[in-house]
């Protein structure tokens, strides 16, 4: 993106707020159930947020076929300690199937290596891949997640200035960040596992291609905003969904006792557990930045 890492940071509150509001609706969207401050010893101080994901009609048939429909659900512990966060999303339907996403944001084209400081067994089994949102590749899981319809090859910001995407563009921008993740999935389900995890691992990757595009094509709205601003923006979204939960769903509390039934449940009784297949994927997401050309 053409952003400081401080811009980012607002890109991506503003970004998170608004995506949230578009796609939650009386049935499906995202619920918060806990917003608050942390502090521990391995990320500092940040902020630490539990959400429910309710994307039913987005999931693949294959998935749908054998798993009730209001079954799945997911369930997202973050700690955002900006420049580093960590996500992990959880399915109670399948209770052993772990989704963990490692970010750590820097200020460069996408150039450093191991940022992540993973060991020599952890390198050797990797992945690693360049995801430009400048690239116009789309696939299906694109469409799923929520497609980013500007076309950033043709897109200038009216307030900075920013833009056009060409080729080659990382190597002429300023300021420039990336956002490295590392992706870790395990699905140990004996027939289904390997598929669950390549499933998963093309959502994310269409997930942070498109969500990063609409993040750029949007810094009109979003460039300028002050941390009171987004606080605020923040807040109304929080206290409207609060608002609506105690309407029409069940408390927190509740939702909490019905993931950890719907856990106990185990899927797994029905599934032969014959091995675990464990993947490793480290992408380097870069973002346009100024054109000094």
């Amino acid at each position: 993106m053409p952003v400081s890492l401080d811009e980012y940071e607002t890109a991506q509150k503003y970004m998170v707020v608004e995506l949230q509001e578009q796609y939650t609706t009386s049935t499906e969207g995202v619920e918060i159930l806990e917003n608050r401050p942390f502090e521990d010893n391995h990320f500092g101080k940040g902020h630490y947020t539990s959400k429910i994901y309710r994307f039913q009609s987005k999931m693949p048939s294959w998935v749908t076929a054998f798993a009730p429909r209001d079954a799945l659900v997911l369930h997202e512990e973050a700690w955002n300690a900006y420049p580093r966060c960590k996500s992990v999303i959880k399915c109670p339907r399948f209770s052993k199937l772990i989704l963990s996403i490692e970010t750590v944001h820097v200020a460069d084209n996408g150039q450093s290596e191991n940022v992540h400081r993973l060991t020599k067994d952890q390198l050797a089994s990797r992945k690693v891949e360049v995801l430009d949102i400048a690239s116009s590749a789309r696939d299906h899981w694109s469409y799923l997640v929520g497609r980013c319809d500007t076309d950033l090859s043709n897109f200038r910001s009216k307030r900075t200035g920013r833009g056009p995407l060409l080729d080659r563009w990382r190597e002429h921008c300023y300021p420039v960040m990336t956002a490295y993740k590392l992706v870790t999935v395990d699905a140990p389900y004996w027939g289904f596992g390997k598929q669950m995890e390549q499933a998963l691992l093309a959502g994310e990757r269409a997930l942070f291609l498109e969500t990063h595009r609409t993040c750029f094509a949007w810094i009109d709205q979003w460039y300028g905003m002050t941390q009171h601003q987004l606080n605020e923006l923040e807040r109304q979204y929080y206290s409207s969904r609060s608002k609506e939960r105690e309407c029409i769903r069940p408390s927190p509390r509740e939702v909490k006792d019905g993931l950890e039934r719907a856990c106990s449940l185990d899927s797994e009784e029905a599934l032969a557990d014959v091995n675990s297949i464990q993947s490793t994927a480290a992408c380097r997401l870069t973002v346009l930045t100024h054109d000094r050309r």
